[in-house]
């Protein structure tokens, strides 16, 4: 098992593993549109895409940001999303390592706190996140779609 960030020519990879992350989703624009977003995600140190390879195939992953912030002595904070492992890998310790991974690059970037956010409502998924290091009840959220 390697957990690393994602490479630049890892687009596809880390593409065919979302499909794992929802059973239907928006369609992506054209190869070019994608490409440019890839692009911009890879040119800011603001984005941090993480992976876990096994085999030298990507078998979870999760994206880290890390936003600028004017409180908390101008410490930036985090937000974790996307948050994927792939069907056949899951139970093994992978989406685990991934997340570790992401906090130790918040805790090197200073990050005050790091959020994450799930649409899922099962205990084991909670669990889940609170294995990794997170508190599920120390925060509330909200959520708002235009």
């Amino acid at each position: 098992m390697e957990t690393r960030e994602l490479l630049e020519g890892e687009l596809d990879d880390l593409l065919t593993l979302y499909s794992q992350m929802h059973a239907s989703d928006d369609p992506l624009p054209e190869r070019r549109e994608v490409e440019a977003v890839w692009r911009q995600i890879r040119d800011s140190r603001s984005f941090r895409y993480l992976g876990v390879f096994v085999d030298g195939r990507l078998v979870s992953s999760c994206t880290l940001s890390i936003i600028p912030n004017l409180s908390r002595g101008c410490r930036p904070y985090g937000v974790i999303e996307n948050v994927v492992t792939h069907a056949a890998h899951r139970r093994k310790g992978y989406g685990t390592a991934v997340l570790k991974e992401a906090l130790a690059l918040a805790r090197e970037s200073r990050c005050y706190k790091v959020m994450l956010c799930t649409g899922r409502k099962s205990e084991e998924i909670g669990t889940f996140y609170e294995s990794a290091g997170f508190d599920g009840r120390s925060k509330r959220a909200f959520l708002a779609r235009p």
